[in-house]
C-alpha cells in the first residue's frame, strides 16, 4: 500500500475556476499528499490563482495545448514515487482518490472505473464508451470496464516509460491503460462514483470518439499487432477461399479475383508476423 505522502496528485485544468479550488481543498483535507500539482493549460479565467489559493503548486502553460499535454507536464514535474491523476471538474471524490492509492504497490496502475449508472454522460456518449471498452477488451484480451476514466493512479516510473506515447489531446487515459496492460504491468479497475460536472465537457463525441479509436488501434499495433492483422488476414482468406470454392462448383474454374484475395490474406498475415516480431524485440529489449 502506498502512503499518500509518496503520491503526487496531478490535476490538469483548463478554465475550471469554478471547481478546481473545491477539488484541491477536499484532497488536502483527506490526506497528507506529497504534493498537489495543478497544471493550468492556458486558461483565460482565474483557474491558476484559485488553485494556488487553495494550496496547490501551480504550473501554467502559456497557451492551451490539450488535456494530455497538461498531464504530461504534471508527470514530468511530479516529485512523488506515485502519481494520482484526477480531473479538475469536481466529478471525482477525495474518498475514491484515497481508495485508489491504497492499491498502489500491489498494482502498477489503478483505474477508477465508472459504472453505467453513475456516468454523467448522454446516451450516445455512453454507448460510444461501451463500444470503445469492447474493442479495447478484444484487442488486449482482457475485460476493460472503463477505458476513458480520467481518474487513475500509477507508478511514476511506469508513466514516464510511456510518456512518449501519450497524445496531447483527450485520450491520455486510453493510451496509459492500453500501454500498461500490453506491457504486462499489474492493472486494477476499481469501481468509483462520479458526481455532476461543474461546467461543460470539452470532449466532442464524434471527433474525439474517432480519435480515441485511432489511438487505441495505434497503441495495440505497437504492442500486439497480430491482434489487428490476423482477423483482417483471416477475413480476406475466408472470402477468397469461399469465392474459389463457389466458382469451382458453378464454373469449374478458379478466378483471378479469388487468387488475389488469398494472396492478399497471406501478405497481410506476413506483415503482421513481422510487426509482431518487431514489437517483441522492442518490448523485451533494454530500457
Amino acid at each position: 500500500m502506498a502512503h499518500p505522502s509518496t503520491v503526487s496528485v496531478v490535476i490538469p485544468a483548463y478554465e475550471e475556476a469554478a471547481a478546481v479550488g473545491v477539488v484541491v481543498g477536499s484532497l488536502r483535507a483527506m490526506a497528507p499528499w506529497r504534493e498537489i500539482l495543478v497544471v493550468d493549460d492556458g486558461s483565460a479565467d482565474d483557474t491558476a490563482s484559485v488553485a494556488a489559493a487553495a494550496g496547490a503548486r501551480v504550473i501554467t502553460h502559456p497557451y492551451n495545448k490539450g488535456n494530455g499535454a497538461a498531464v504530461k507536464t504534471g508527470i514530468r514535474q511530479a516529485r512523488g514515487d506515485y502519481v494520482l491523476i484526477i480531473d479538475a471538474d469536481g466529478q471525482h471524490t477525495a474518498t475514491d482518490a484515497l481508495r485508489l492509492v491504497a492499491f498502489l504497490g500491489e498494482y502498477d496502475l489503478v483505474v477508477g472505473a465508472r459504472s453505467g449508472s453513475t456516468q454523467q454522460a448522454s446516451t450516445a456518449r455512453h454507448m460510444g464508451n461501451n463500444a470503445l471498452n469492447w474493442v479495447a477488451g478484444y484487442l488486449t484480451g482482457r475485460n476493460i470496464p472503463d477505458l476513458t476514466s480520467g481518474m487513475r493512479a500509477a507508478r511514476t516510473s511506469g508513466l514516464r516509460e510511456f510518456l512518449h506515447l501519450l497524445p496531447n489531446g483527450f485520450s491520455t487515459p486510453t493510451t496509459t491503460t492500453l500501454s500498461f496492460v500490453k506491457a504486462g504491468y499489474s492493472v486494477r479497475f476499481e469501481p468509483i462514483t462520479v458526481g455532476p460536472r461543474l461546467g461543460k465537457s470539452k470532449i466532442k463525441l464524434v471527433s474525439d470518439g474517432a480519435r480515441f479509436l485511432m489511438i487505441l488501434l495505434k497503441v495495440i499495433t505497437i504492442f500486439s499487432p497480430l491482434r489487428i492483422f490476423l482477423p483482417i488476414a483471416g477475413a480476406f482468406f475466408a472470402l477468397g477461399a469461399t469465392y474459389a470454392i463457389w466458382t469451382t462448383i458453378t464454373r469449374h474454374d478458379v478466378t483471378d479475383s479469388s487468387v488475389l484475395l488469398l494472396v492478399l490474406a497471406v501478405v497481410i498475415f506476413l506483415v503482421g508476423l513481422v510487426s509482431e516480431q518487431i514489437s517483441t524485440m522492442r518490448s523485451e529489449g533494454p530500457r
